[in-house]
């Protein structure tokens, strides 16, 4: 078996992998379930190796998600459900469908036009999914329900809110300025000061969904995505406190001796450093 630049090896080594008789014993007992975390985890790793801006990596972990797919496609495959072709085939109509603009004959010509398209294209599939379940006698599941049924429970909390929030304001469940959230924002955290105070752990972590889902809506309306928003400060968490680990080891110091003073100061010096580098 040789590496190749056509899909068709990966394929090949996928069914390799999990045949019963001469793959491999970890890739054979894997299913939907027990591979869906490391699909998640392939994808975080794409993300990661755009922020740092590495080609390389990005090859190598895109690479990575493609497995994935190709994993998912095989497992489809052996109980008779899709193929790697189906996924394929899928896409592509959808992309057609969703693009007229380009491959049929449409007006939008602009960025807002194309994404009311796409969003009114989305909402006759969802009627014709509909319409397919209920001749094949298949009950819609409730979280799919509703103006917010699109909405995936799986999306990681901040993307689940983002999104929400995003389906909610097409029927005009919105502010329409971010100032009348910064005020909301405000109220959450008294009534999270409130639940401290009571000491009601349940009641504190109520409280704290609430602020962060109002904290969502504010990077909404400031076109600030939360889940990159959040991305962005935990690179620069790690940044600073690296700094602080090594200015700490050049002094012959440890963190586990260091005070929180000290290490503030060098949190603090870390901040002078980005801010004159900016």
């Amino acid at each position: 078996m040789e590496p190749s630049k056509d899909i068709s090896r990966l394929i090949e080594i996928m069914a390799a992998l999990r045949d019963p008789k001469t793959g491999c014993p970890w890739d054979i007992v894997q299913t939907f379930e027990t591979i869906k975390p490391y699909t998640v985890e392939e994808a975080y790793e794409v993300a990661d190796a755009i922020e740092r801006n590495d080609p390389d990596d990005l090859c190598e972990e895109l690479g990575d998600l493609l497995l994935q797919v190709v994993f998912h496609a095989r497992m489809g495959e052996e109980a008779g459900l899709f193929s790697f072709g189906d996924v394929v085939e899928a896409i592509t109509r959808k992309m057609i469908r969703r693009h007229p603009h380009v491959f049929a004959v449409s007006d939008a010509d602009t960025p807002e036009s194309v994404k009311a398209q796409w969003d009114e294209i989305k909402r006759q599939e969802k009627r014709e999914r509909a319409e397919r379940r209920a001749r094949r006698g298949t009950a819609e599941h409730d979280v799919k329900a509703g103006h917010l049924g699109d909405v995936q429970r799986s999306f990681p909390a901040l993307t689940e809110a983002l999104k929400l929030q995003e389906r909610a304001a097409k029927v005009g469940f919105d502010w329409s300025e971010p100032e009348p959230i910064l005020d909301k924002i405000e109220e959450e955290i008294a009534e999270l000061r409130e639940a401290l105070a009571e000491g009601k752990p349940e009641k504190i972590t109520d409280e704290l969904g609430d602020l962060i889902f109002a904290l969502v809506n504010i990077g909404r309306h400031v076109d600030a995505d939360p889940e990159q928003a959040l991305r962005g400060t935990n690179t620069k968490f790690r940044r600073r406190f690296s700094y602080i680990e090594n200015s700490l080891k050049e002094n012959s110091e440890t963190l586990e001796d260091a005070t929180l003073e000290r290490m503030e100061e060098l949190w603090q010096a870390a901040k002078a450093i980005e801010r004159q580098l900016d």
